[in-house]
């Protein structure tokens, strides 16, 4: 019986791709899905991490984890997906969003006169200019959460069900790792169902973001009485994938709160219970099992 508390602390520690941590945490993965019965295969890649992220380095080299059924199947029909690289920053997501909206606000604004859109402009330039990459947080939300719902949905699942996982690596620098399993692992995904899970707080109503809607991807949503979205302001690694699968939902789950403190060091295991791991894990079970 696995102690998910445990198995959650293990996982959320500041782990940038490349440090000591990131190997740790990539190893641990592993030996789980190796004791559920899975085939792990390592995909080593490289890419250009994304240009708004200051002072990154030119390529980044990161690992995706593909987890594959030994029976019955080696293309399982659906894959559960939840990145495992974690990154702090000096601002948190909710901060860079209001500076986002900010450099909108005064471009929208500048036909009418500099002066009026000069304010929003030099708040939301001041803001994006602390879009840089470091060590210091832990990511428990994002995306230990996810990582402990993989193997909670997998534990109430029968040992044979057609259901394989992907950790794809360097989410964090702009969906790195997604973006080398879409063009370099395509076949993996075709006529599949991809359900990408990040970022399953406590609060907060779950979110099915929905790249590409599907049966599978609205049953989902059914079971987890999700608010439906085609469109949502973040950076998921669904957006890289949906156009190599059948269907692609991403399933997030929090709130202003939870936004305030991803990317920080506030994101800790003592403010998560795992409840909210352990709702959408139960409802991707149900919907699972039920073929």
């Amino acid at each position: 019986m696995t102690d998910y508390g445990v198995l959650f602390r293990e996982l959320a520690v500041p782990r940038l791709v490349g440090t000591p941590n990131h190997r740790k945490v990539r190893d641990l993965l592993t030996r789980e899905l190796v004791a559920r019965g899975f085939s792990v295969e390592e995909h080593a890649f490289s890419g250009r991490p994304a240009r708004a992220l200051l002072g990154s380095p030119r390529m980044i080299s990161g690992v995706n984890l593909i987890g594959r059924p030994v029976r019955p199947s080696a293309r399982p029909p659906v894959w559960l997906v939840a990145h495992y690289d974690s990154k702090g920053q000096p601002v948190s997501m909710l901060v860079r969003l209001i500076g986002f909206v900010a450099i909108v606000a005064g471009l929208l604004w500048l036909p009418f006169g500099v002066s009026t859109a000069i304010i929003p402009l030099a708040v939301g330039l001041s803001i994006l200019l602390q879009n840089r990459v470091t060590d210091n947080s832990p990511g428990a939300v994002d995306n230990a959460t996810a990582l402990v719902a993989v193997f909670m949905t997998l534990d109430q699942l029968p040992r044979d069900a057609e259901v394989g996982v992907v950790f794809p690596d360097a989410e964090e620098f702009g969906l790195v790792g997604a973006r080398a399993l879409a063009a370099e692992r395509a076949a993996l995904f075709a006529d599949a169902a991809i359900i990408n899970l990040d970022g399953l707080d406590d609060v907060g109503t779950p979110i099915a973001f929905l790249h590409r809607p599907g049966a599978i991807g609205n049953a989902v949503a059914r079971s987890l009485n999700a608010r439906r979205a085609r469109w949502l302001p973040v950076i998921v690694d669904g957006i890289a994938l949906r156009r190599v699968a059948r269907e692609c939902v991403s399933i997030l789950k929090g709130d202003a709160r939870t936004m305030s403190i991803i990317h920080t060091p506030r994101d800790i295991v003592a403010r998560v219970r795992l409840d909210g791991a352990a709702s959408v894990a139960a409802g991707l079970a149900r919907v699972l099992r039920a073929g």
